[in-house]
C-alpha cells in the first residue's frame, strides 16, 4: 500500500515537473507556436487577435505587455546575430539593410524582460525611423554598441544576453499577405570587448 501510494506520487511530481517545464520553455522560446522567422528576426503575428494560440495570449498575460492588433502593428524580435551566435552587450554590432513600408518604425535594445536597456547615459537605447540617417538608397546603418559612432548610434551597456525589438506601426507587413515579400535588416557583430 505504502509503496503504491509512493509510486503515484513519484509518477505525479514527474508529470508535473515535466508539464510545467515544457511551459515555461514554450512561453520563454522565440521560436514558439505562431511564431514567423524573417532571417534572424521572429515575430508573433496573431498575437493581439482574437485567434491567437494559448501560448501567445498566456505571453501577453504574463508579462503585462499590450500587444498590437493586426491592423496597428507588428513587433520583431531578434537574439541572435547572422553568424547564429547570441547578442552581447558587451559585443558591438551593425545593423544594416532596408525597412519595410511603414508609417512608423522603432528599434530598441532590449534586456531579458524585452525592456530597454538602461545605459547609465542621457540617451536611451532606443531609434525611431523619423530620427535615422538614411543612405542614397534609403537603406539605414545603425551602429550598436557602448562606445559613440558617427551616423546612427544606438547605445548599449552591461554584459549578457540582449534583444533587439523592431516594431513596425501602421504596417502593410502585419497582413497575411505582407509577410511573403518582406526582408529585414540583417545583424553583423562588429566585435566584442571583455
Amino acid at each position: 500500500m505504502l509503496r503504491n501510494a509512493f509510486l503515484t506520487l513519484l509518477s505525479l511530481a514527474i508529470a508535473i515537473g515535466l508539464g510545467g517545464g515544457s511551459v515555461w520553455y514554450a512561453l520563454n522560446a522565440q521560436d514558439g507556436v505562431g511564431a514567423i522567422r524573417i532571417g534572424r528576426w521572429t515575430a508573433f503575428p496573431e498575437i493581439g487577435t482574437q485567434t491567437a494560440d494559448p501560448y501567445s495570449k498566456a505571453r501577453v498575460a504574463r508579462e503585462g505587455v499590450l500587444a498590437l492588433g493586426r491592423a496597428e502593428g507588428l513587433s520583431f524580435v531578434a537574439e541572435r546575430d547572422e553568424a547564429g551566435a547570441p547578442l552581447k552587450r558587451e559585443c558591438a554590432y551593425t545593423i544594416e539593410g532596408g525597412y519595410p513600408t511603414a508609417r512608423f518604425w522603432t528599434l530598441y535594445a532590449a534586456d531579458q524582460s524585452l525592456g530597454v536597456i538602461d545605459t547609465g547615459k542621457a540617451r536611451q537605447a532606443a531609434l525611431q525611423s523619423y530620427e535615422v540617417l538614411r543612405q542614397p538608397d534609403n537603406s539605414v546603418v545603425i551602429s550598436v554598441g557602448d562606445r559613440p559612432a558617427p551616423g546612427n548610434w544606438l547605445p548599449t551597456a552591461g554584459f549578457g544576453k540582449m534583444y533587439f525589438v523592431l516594431t513596425f506601426y501602421d504596417t502593410p507587413i502585419a497582413s497575411s499577405t505582407g509577410l511573403s515579400d518582406v526582408t529585414l535588416p540583417r545583424i553583423l557583430k562588429a566585435g566584442c570587448h571583455a
